[in-house]
């Protein structure tokens, strides 16, 4: 081998971890972007809507997923029993299915 060869080898050898971590960091800057943009806010939510339906009373208003609007008739351990409609039929739900309570408590008004 001549000496130009063996000097471009060296060279590349050299350079490569730099070139290496200048490849990795706009997919670490990815990563971090989708974690406190995407996934912490809906965590966030997640606990929110939790916390919303581990505080429903009897007698709450509330939306399901479906978009069925009904009064909290009865809560179980993963079921909620809601009255709907005049003539006042009842629908077993589960809690997940609760979308939205549109009843305000006096502590939730900010």
């Amino acid at each position: 081998m001549n000496l130009s060869a063996i000097i471009s080898v060296l060279a590349a050898e050299q350079s490569s971890p730099a070139s290496l971590a200048m490849t990795f960091i706009p997919l670490v800057l990815i990563i971090v972007f989708f974690y406190f943009f995407i996934i912490r806010p809906q965590k966030k939510q997640d606990k929110k809507d939790a916390e919303m339906r581990d505080n429903l009373e009897i007698g709450d208003e509330v939306v399901t997923n479906g978009g069925i609007v009904g009064i909290v008739f009865s809560i179980k351990d993963d079921t909620v029993v809601i009255e709907t409609g005049g003539d006042r039929s009842k629908i077993r739900v589960k809690k997940w299915a609760i979308a939205k309570n549109e009843t305000i408590h006096d502590g939730d008004a900010k």
